[in-house]
């Protein structure tokens, strides 16, 4: 594909007369509320793989998993609003297939969906550990289903051991103890988020899960699962040591659900490639962690799997579809909530980034870091600060307007 640079807004073809999202997800639902608040009125159809209406999937590790919301807060959208977007919501059918030449879609059920522009937002699904899903009590946690299923086992078990020390790992984690069980978090780093937030947060998370009584067994790789009788019993790690289970979730990060389309043509590298105004292909555009477009700031590609991305995403390529297209160049942000934790990332937090407090105090467990490489600002975490991390956002908005920025 080329990629062009322009700060200008493009000249694009005339409006589609049907528009065809394939994924109901946050970032699909956007799609279709951008396009009709912009008065969009042709046909819009968006096919999704579960039977559930567009839902949120921040609270599923939060507040679903700890029973303090019932699944159908989650819903974006109430019924009646769905209606009201005059949208057809094809539920419950998976994409199996895309030609590129006449825009067709073809589903596992059979179905065939033809549009003059088509919107991938098929997001990511969980990676898995080798042989987990021939095993009762393993877990992934990706879907409301999922989250469903994994309270379930919670609820009647006592130990569980969390694979994976990210964000999503560590969230599961901390609602684990909430709900009262015995709690192991392991992974190859040395401590919880280390490659999101850096060395010093990470080790005052690792600080804190401790205190909440969360056993940290990382720094070593999981070398596979224990079983008997066809359900886990354990994580066996690297180092020859066994930890004892009842239920274990894997969070070891996600692969984009790319597979559908690789006999499309469409450029596929961890994502659907797109250039700068998130469109893979003529009359095709992605949105959403299954996108990867160049963002002209940092010149290179870049693929973010945040709630806030999914929406900022939506609303741009919904103006590209209309017409309006301008470069998509955003400064990043995602939030984490882990007991009293409540942590705000605006930017890119590089490893090996120079950081120092610029808010507030670190004993106080209240405060805003900042990251620079090579004396330039790259981003900015507030832990229990968010007004004071979103007004030092704008030294993150200054510097990436200045030079490109470096990438995880």
């Amino acid at each position: 594909m080329r990629i062009e640079h322009d700060d200008r807004v493009r000249t694009a073809a005339p409006a589609p007369t049907h528009v065809l999202v394939v994924g109901a997800s946050a970032s699909g639902l956007t799609t279709v509320e951008a396009l009709r608040r912009k008065g969009y009125g042709g046909a819009i159809t968006v096919l999704g793989d579960e039977a559930s209406p567009p839902y949120d999937r921040p609270p599923l590790s939060k507040q679903i998993l700890a029973g303090d919301w019932e699944p159908d807060r989650a819903t974006l959208r109430t019924q009646d609003v769905l209606s009201a977007l005059e949208a057809r919501f094809v539920l419950g059918d998976r994409a199996d297939s895309l030609d590129l030449a006449t825009r067709t879609v073809r589903t596992r059920s059979g179905r065939v969906l033809e549009a003059d522009t088509i919107v991938v937002a098929t997001g990511v699904r969980a990676r898995t550990l080798p042989g987990q899903e021939d095993l009762v009590g393993v877990h992934v946690l990706r879907t409301l289903d999922d989250s469903l299923a994994l309270r379930k086992d919670l609820l009647a078990a006592s130990r569980l051991v969390v694979v994976g020390e990210g964000v999503l790992g560590s969230e599961i984690a901390a609602t684990a103890r909430k709900l009262g069980l015995d709690v192991t978090l392991t992974g190859p780093l040395a401590a919880p988020m280390a490659q999101q937030v850096g060395p010093l947060v990470s080790g005052m998370l690792a600080e804190l899960h401790t205190e909440q009584g969360v056993r940290l067994r990382l720094g070593s790789a999981v070398a596979g699962l224990t079983a008997e009788a066809g359900r886990v019993t354990g994580v066996a790690l690297g180092t020859g040591e066994v930890l004892p289970a009842d239920v274990v979730v894997v969070a070891i990060g996600a692969i984009p659900a790319t597979d559908w389309l690789a006999d499309s043509g469409l450029e596929l590298d961890n994502g659907v490639v797109c250039d700068s105004w998130c469109r893979a292909g003529e009359g095709v555009y992605a949105v959403g962690d299954v996108a990867r477009w160049h963002h002209e700031h940092l010149g290179g590609l870049v693929r973010l799997e945040n709630r806030t991305n999914a929406t900022e995403q939506a609303m741009a390529v919904a103006a590209g579809i209309l017409g309006e297209e301008r470069p998509y160049r955003p400064v990043p942000y995602f939030w984490t909530d882990q007991y009293d934790a409540k942590l705000q990332v605006h930017g890119f937090l590089p490893v090996g980034a120079e950081v120092d407090v610029v808010e507030g105090e670190l004993t106080a467990r209240r405060f805003v870091v900042r990251y620079r490489v090579d004396g330039r600002v790259t981003g900015v975490l507030g832990w229990n600060m968010p007004k004071q991390a979103r007004l030092r956002r704008q030294e993150v908005v200054d510097a990436l307007g200045t030079a490109p920025a470096p990438t995880h």
